[in-house]
């Protein structure tokens, strides 16, 4: 059976917020940022891709002719409303109904930044040999740190509507991508009529 691209769209926006909502109820403790992160970067694409493939595949098995702009369609539409009814109500969610969780996320994201930052710091300074780069990468540690002024960070929001924006506007072109390769792939090779012709 073929759903509607729509159709297919509200499933996967359905699927994405259960997603979240395992990582929030189960995992919103000291690593709620990293399991979110690998959520995102690996659960998900391969939900949306699979979607993707699905509405395009299942189009395909019922028509003859099927169209490049028709297979990208198939394959765009359901993951753009699945990710933009997702993103949406991810930003309302950690911004206006449970805004602990939305400071533990943009506390635990400094805390790893500057895990990161720390981490170069020290593979760097056991490698380094000669004195003028030890005193370069000292500097660059020092000013590295003064982005972590606790001053600075009380007011570090990376969850603000700009930043959600920015976040889905980074997806989109993954929609793109994965849209036009299965709009190429699935699109039916027509035959010229003459070609047809020939005996």
């Amino acid at each position: 059976m073929t759903k509607s691209p729509s159709t297919l769209g509200i499933i996967l926006f359905i699927a994405t917020m259960i997603v979240f909502f395992v990582v929030y109820f189960f995992f919103s403790g000291i690593n709620y940022f990293d399991i979110s992160l690998k959520a995102n970067a690996f659960v998900l694409p391969i939900l949306y891709a699979g979607a993707a493939f699905w509405s395009v595949k299942s189009y395909w098995n019922n028509h003859r002719v099927v169209s490049f702009r028709e297979a990208f369609k198939r394959a765009f539409v359901p993951m753009f409303i699945g990710g933009i009814l997702s993103v949406f109500s991810m930003y309302v969610f950690l911004n206006f109904v449970d805004t602990d969780a939305k400071k533990l996320l943009n506390y635990q994201y400094v805390t790893r930044q500057k895990a990161e930052l720390d981490k170069e710091y020290n593979s760097a300074k056991k490698i380094l040999k000669h004195q003028k780069d030890i005193d370069e990468l000292e500097q660059k540690y020092k000013e590295g740190l003064e982005r972590f002024n606790p001053e600075l960070i009380k007011d570090k929001d990376m969850l603000t509507a700009s930043h959600f924006s920015g976040y889905f506007a980074a997806i989109l072109i993954f929609y793109v991508v994965l849209s036009v390769f299965f709009g190429a792939f699935f699109r039916t090779k027509t035959l010229h009529p003459e070609t047809t012709n020939q005996e």
